[in-house]
């Protein structure tokens, strides 16, 4: 029996050819192109809202190459502005009346006293309200600085 050159193609002498796509794994990657955008939008709120979280009284802060404390939930702070008003947290207060407000609002013998003075701020007005705050009974008393100031060792001496 002879088969014609027809015959020998079209009698699937073998196999057979899918029509359409081929039928595919399923596709193990994950698609991390949300994922980068939800977290660049984070990023980006948070560094607009990280300024806004500081103590409310505005001042320029002296510049220092001291790092930087720990947190604490709730820090007792007094803020000295340049011209030598004074604030207990963020309330206005007299000079006389810082020290027996801070007395009452302490929750513990030992516990530090946060001063930020304006660099503007004259040395004797600090100096008035850290020795006020000494008399009163603080022992830890700790002078805020912004960081990135001068170095304290080795360079260029100011005339």
């Amino acid at each position: 029996m002879a088969l014609s050159a027809h015959d020998a193609f079209s009698a699937g002498g073998g196999s057979r050819r899918r029509r359409g796509r081929a039928r595919r794994g399923a596709l193990s990657e994950i698609n991390v192109t949300p994922l980068v955008d939800v977290m660049l939008v984070l990023l980006i709120i948070f560094m607009v809202s990280a300024p806004l979280l500081t103590v409310g009284v505005p001042l320029e802060l002296p510049k220092t190459e001291a790092g930087a404390l720990e947190d604490q939930s709730e820090p007792l702070t007094v803020s000295i502005r340049a011209n030598g008003g004074i604030f207990v947290q963020e309330d206005p207060v007299a000079f006389e009346a810082m020290a027996p407000r801070l007395q009452a609002m302490a929750t513990g013998e030992s516990q530090p006293i946060y001063v930020r003075a304006d660099g503007q701020a004259t040395y004797e007005t600090v100096a008035q309200v850290m020795a006020a705050l000494s008399t009163s009974g603080f022992t830890s008393i700790n002078l805020i600085t912004d960081t990135g100031g001068p170095s304290s060792g080795g360079g260029p001496e100011r005339p």
